[in-house]
């Protein structure tokens, strides 16, 4: 996480935090980041209304070339920490960075993976 705050707030970028709310790790350690009450630097027109959450990992051994690298502990901590916003953020609705710019990331099609949790709430509500 602190490799990431560097390179958030050092140059070119200069931004005042790291831009992400959370970082998981390789072993599933879910490492807080920008608080969620500071709106994050993850997503260019999206930051304002959004939660960024990231994971280490997403490329190829080259570190340019995408590739869903996530291991089944982060699988486990970004459901669970998925569920836990949707807990408080009940309206919300998991997007990968991808939906909203041209590029990779995450290297897995966020939004249809976890679906299921996007519409947790509203089954629920019945």
């Amino acid at each position: 996480m602190e490799t990431i705050r560097g390179w958030h707030t050092s140059s070119p970028r200069n931004w005042s935090d790291i831009g992400y709310h959370y970082v998981i790790y390789l072993d599933g350690t879910i490492v807080p980041g920008r608080p969620e009450d500071r709106p994050g630097a993850h997503t260019l027109g999206e930051n304002m209304n959004s939660i960024g959450v990231c994971y280490v990992g997403g490329v190829e051994e080259d570190g340019k070339t995408s590739k869903d690298t996530r291991t089944p502990e982060q699988k486990a901590s970004l459901a669970a920490l998925l569920l836990e916003l949707k807990a408080v953020y009940c309206d919300a609705v998991v997007y990968g960075h991808r939906d909203f710019s041209n590029k990779a990331c995450p290297s897995f099609d966020a939004a249809e993976e976890y679906a299921w949790i996007s519409s947790y709430y509203d089954e629920e509500e019945v």
